[in-house]
């Protein structure tokens, strides 16, 4: 599931009640809408090369968006009335951030093809406790004790998920844990883009590098015949995950970040429930321990930021 890290702020409470419930509500269908593309995805890649049906989705998914930015007129190209889409999506962070992205999206797909939905989900979690140690090793910020200990707690709840030494590990999950320590790089650098530049267009660059490098990758791995279900599919794959995005944006703007943030660990209840019906997946008694560790030790530290702890 590709768009979905913490960005936990110190932020004053600003936003009315009305306002944090809608931003709620827009966190929540958010992740609704990237477990269904998820779940599509993963149940089209037992037919399809990996890359290429990422490359497919891809496509389906830039179209859309680049429409979107159309109809928003942010792909100008009159210079007279400010900066025009190819100046905001050349800068630099906004390249890297796409690099980053891409990179992420890949690996990240990939081991959720070769993995249950839930247990990828729960790993894809650990986002905001890979952003803690940056913050700290990284800008020097200071963590209190507790923050560590849920720091802890949670790289313990990973271990429970991943499971390294049970019998028939699989080592896509360490894939997927290099997937979110890549897309933790790429919500750090959202914060260096400037302001100006529209949340669309640096969703549009990152949808388009995607595309190319799915391509590259699909060039190599080999191509086989497409149905109309499978096209399908991938489309409304491609909607759901548009709609993530926007949703994630929507969510964020509407309300208190320490407000919204929380309901981010819904994906895990939607990765649950559409495991089990599905795939018949259910974690075991490790997995469900190790996620109740991340989600307790993600919702501490929000709590804690909130609070200037």
């Amino acid at each position: 599931m590709t768009g979905r890290g913490l960005n936990i702020a110190r932020m004053p409470s600003l936003h009315s009640a009305a306002a944090n419930r809608r931003g709620m509500v827009a966190i929540s269908l958010a992740m609704a809408s990237f477990i269904a593309n998820d779940a599509l995805v993963k149940y089209v890649s037992e037919s399809l090369p990996t890359a290429q049906l990422i490359f497919i989705r891809g496509v389906f998914s830039s179209v859309l968006l680049l429409a979107v930015a159309q109809a928003m007129g942010l792909l100008r190209v009159d210079q007279a009335s400010g900066p025009g889409a190819w100046s905001h999506l050349t800068q630099k962070p906004v390249l890297w951030r796409s690099a980053f992205d891409a990179v992420g999206t890949m690996a990240y797909l990939g081991a959720l093809f070769h993995l249950p939905i839930a247990n990828a989900t729960a790993i894809n979690m650990a986002t905001p406790l890979f952003i803690t140690l940056y913050a700290a090793l990284v800008w020097h910020e200071r963590v209190r004790p507790a923050r560590w200990l849920a720091v802890g707690a949670g790289f313990g709840g990973v271990l429970l998920v991943v499971q390294p030494a049970a019998d028939g590990f699989n080592a896509w999950a360490l894939v997927c844990l290099l997937a979110t320590l890549v897309h933790t790089g790429r919500d750090l650098l959202t914060r260096v883009i400037h302001p100006g530049v529209p949340s669309v267009l640096i969703t549009v660059s990152a949808a388009l590098a995607v595309t190319l490098l799915s391509g590259v990758a699909s060039a190599v791995q080999g191509w086989q015949p497409v149905t109309g279900q499978q096209l399908g599919l991938l489309a409304t794959a491609s909607v759901f995950l548009s709609a993530a995005y926007y949703l994630v944006i929507v969510g964020m703007r509407e309300g208190d970040m320490s407000a919204v943030a929380p309901f981010r660990y819904s994906a895990l209840l939607f990765a649950l429930l559409i495991g089990w019906l599905v795939w018949g997946d259910v974690p075991n008694t490790l997995a469900w321990t190790g996620i109740a560790l991340l989600v307790g030790a993600g919702l501490y530290m929000v709590r804690s930021g909130r609070q200037g702890r």
